[in-house]
């Protein structure tokens, strides 16, 4: 993108010298007195002036632009990346909860069956 815009910048550029050089080139050419000659310069000149000051007020403007556009982007792609790390966390802590009472559901399980075994072995032990 910066290079279409520096292509695009030089093109312009170009265009405004070509025109200003070209203008020049064209009333020292044509047969008028200097009085009218140096008129017809200080004239062309304040055009190409004004011309510039355009076109630097143009290039501002959108420089504003996509600087603010940029900006807007950014904070968007900031607010999708904290909604789904928020998103993620809720989940990890979703599956933590339940993994945790998973595990002592188990623990619980197991330890129940191990007790049941050692009475079963301790009451067979006594009856014999």
């Amino acid at each position: 993108m910066e290079n279409r815009t520096s292509s695009s910048k030089g093109f312009l550029l170009g265009l405004l010298a070509g025109g200003a050089i070209g203008s020049i080139a064209a009333l020292l050419y044509a047969p008028k007195s200097g009085k009218e000659l140096r008129k017809d310069i200080g004239k062309k000149s304040r055009e190409v002036a004004e011309e510039t000051g355009h076109y630097v007020d143009s290039a501002k403007a959108r420089a504003s632009e996509i600087i603010s556009d940029g900006r807007k982007k950014a904070e968007n792609l900031i607010k999708e990346a904290k909604k789904k790390a928020d998103s993620l966390t809720t989940g990890t802590e979703k599956l933590y909860t339940q993994g945790k009472e998973f595990i002592t559901d188990e623990t619980s399980r197991i330890r129940d069956a191990v007790r049941a075994g050692v009475d079963t072995f301790n009451d067979e032990r006594k009856n014999k």
